[in-house]
């Protein structure tokens, strides 16, 4: 499917506004061809007949129930419409609402330092990715009009020097593959092989890293042995930002009682300032989520994180035996889309939607454990539904974390 076109996003409106039934909108399938917002009319045609439908068949809501709220309507219809020309979920959750902060917009890439490729898809190869990554600045890729996915044959690896200001910026046609061999992007302060730039690498302001309109698939790193985790990011140090980027597929190691972060693993921002998540698609569907011991989206240990109008979906955290591992098992299983743990951590959700994913141990939908009881979560316009597994939910469900983790809901505390 092509993206939401005018035309279309009218139809939408109508459709939510008025609650017009399937007789009403069985004509529409072909209006929306002949505009050429679309160009699978018959899959089209199937869906406006479930229109107004419910079920409680999970492959067929799966197929239909685009925003999992037990019916089809036309916010459906707006969801299947805004798929990616690629056939795959859109960045961020498309009901999504809340003011972005400027600190978290993205950032300016009209004035590039590094431009990947020449015009063709043929120019951007792993070693152009590898190689334009290490020089740092501004980042950018020129690929050719259609969407591209290049594989990458290395790590691509920030240098701590060649900031402060780096910005990788896909353009929304650029995906990175990791191959299902390698993990895909690696930032880390304290790490010398990438030049120590301070005395004090675990709380440094550079490198200033923001990845934006690109999506991440098929990172490994279960072969990752001393800076474990983050199967398509790790980032250590400095400050970190994602915008409009999509996360599938990725995976780190199985079992681990701390080890975590199938897409994302971030350690030590600088002053303790937040990781912002905007506009971003952890999973998205069945068979894209992002797989691990804990955090089937994100890990972290001692960071705090600001997520606005993101979906996390379908991710899994498959170790078991927990952090402190039970006797006899390997660790892990918590944090199905979440894994925070630390001191004085905030978690601050916006405009987000976590639902669908599942763990064996804690947490199906976050995991935050605050070790000196200072931390605290903040949601607002947020649902937390449908997750799977686990148990200690002392203060909300599908949250485990200590029974006096004060957790504000839409402004009020429970």
């Amino acid at each position: 499917m092509k993206k939401t076109g005018k035309l279309f996003l009218v139809i939408t409106i109508l459709c939510i506004w008025v609650n017009l039934g399937a007789d009403k909108i069985m004509g529409l399938d072909a209006a929306i061809a002949d505009a050429a917002i679309i160009d699978d009319p018959t899959s089209f045609s199937d869906f406006v007949g479930a229109f107004g439908t419910t079920s409680s068949d999970s492959d067929y809501n799966a197929v239909y129930d685009l925003d999992n709220d037990s019916d089809i309507d036309g916010r459906d219809v707006f969801a299947l419409l805004n798929e990616e020309d690629d056939g795959l979920p859109p960045a961020g959750n498309p009901f999504g609402e809340c003011a972005i902060p400027s600190d978290a917009m993205e950032e300016d890439t009209s004035t590039p330092d590094q431009v990947i490729g020449n015009g063709t898809p043929a120019s951007c190869t792993s070693q152009a990715v590898v190689g334009a990554i290490a020089l740092g600045g501004i980042i950018t890729f020129d690929c050719g009009p259609d969407p591209i996915t290049i594989t990458l044959n290395e790590t691509a690896k920030i240098f701590n020097n060649t900031g402060p200001q780096i910005v990788v910026d896909g353009g929304g046609k650029v995906t990175l593959s990791g191959g299902n061999q390698r993990r895909i992007l690696y930032m880390n302060t304290c790490d010398g092989n990438q030049v120590h730039t301070t005395s004090h690498c675990q709380d440094q302001d550079h490198p200033q890293l923001t990845i934006q309109n690109l999506t991440f698939i098929n990172g490994n790193s279960k072969s990752e042995t001393k800076y474990t985790g983050g199967g398509a990011v790790y980032a250590y140090g400095g400050r970190f930002k994602v915008v409009n980027c999509r996360f599938f597929n990725n995976v780190c190691a199985d079992t681990g009682p701390d080890v975590g972060g199938a897409a994302i693993r971030a350690f030590g921002q600088y002053q303790d300032q937040p990781v912002y998540v905007v506009n971003s698609t952890f999973g998205g569907r069945d068979g894209l989520g992002n797989v691990g011991s804990n955090g089937g989206g994100i890990s972290s240990i001692g960071v705090s994180w600001t997520i606005i109008n993101s979906l996390f979906s379908y991710n899994e955290a498959i170790g078991y035996g927990g952090n402190p591992e039970n006797d006899g098992t390997p660790g892990g299983g918590s944090g199905g889309a979440i894994y925070n743990d630390g001191n004085d951590m905030v978690l601050s959700l916006c405009g987000t939607r976590i639902e669908y994913n599942e763990v064996n141990q804690h947490g199906s939908g976050i995991f935050f454990v605050t070790n000196n009881h200072r931390g605290y979560i903040t949601m607002e316009d947020t649902a937390i539904e449908n997750n799977i597994g686990g148990y200690w939910y002392p203060v909300y469900p599908q949250i485990s974390c200590h029974d006096d983790t004060p957790i504000r809901v839409d402004g009020v505390w429970q």
